[in-house]
């Protein structure tokens, strides 16, 4: 029963929040959703990276046009051409492949992350139409740096996140 002065269904709906606070907590552990933030960021960049290599260090001929050709810089001023094309696309598609496998693993996270983000400026300065999808990146990139890989992780098992887990 209410007391007095109280709406009689007041408790009942403050009480059915919170049961339901509770569940969405209990799906949405910190360390599945550090997890599953990781792989979602890791995806696009594996990808993109993947159809960059023919081979262990070998560079296929169509990242190299890209970067040559087709990809510009949208600065004040501009676009201007990607500064040492062939330079750029191997970086490129080397840090789409190395920061995502990092993110994965949970190693050097926050720096993956940071890695992931840089890009996500530099694609956005490439792409500008493509903001909305961007800033998820860059969204994500940003949860992980602050938050950390989480306990599901390489960083957790040595111990490089174990601070900023203790303080979550």
């Amino acid at each position: 029963m209410a007391p007095e002065g109280q709406a009689a269904g007041w408790h009942g709906i403050s009480g059915f929040f919170g049961r339901v606070d509770a569940s969405v907590r209990a799906i949405a552990q910190p360390s599945l959703t550090q997890l599953a933030l990781r792989i979602a960021l890791a995806v696009p960049f594996w990808r993109s990276g993947i159809n960059k290599w023919d081979g262990f260090l070998q560079l296929n001929d169509v990242a190299v046009l890209l970067f040559s050709s087709e990809f510009k810089l949208y600065l004040p001023g501009g676009p201007y051409a990607f500064p040492a094309p062939g330079v750029a696309a191997f970086a490129a598609g080397s840090a789409e492949i190395l920061l995502p496998i990092l993110l994965v693993l949970g190693l050097g996270t926050r720096l993956a992350a940071l890695g992931l983000l840089v890009m996500t400026i530099v694609v956005q300065l490439t792409v500008p139409t493509g903001w909305p999808l961007h800033l998820t990146w860059a969204a994500m990139a940003l949860g992980i740096m602050a938050w950390g890989a989480g306990r599901i992780s390489l960083d957790h098992l040595i111990g490089n996140d174990r601070r900023r887990v203790r303080q979550s």
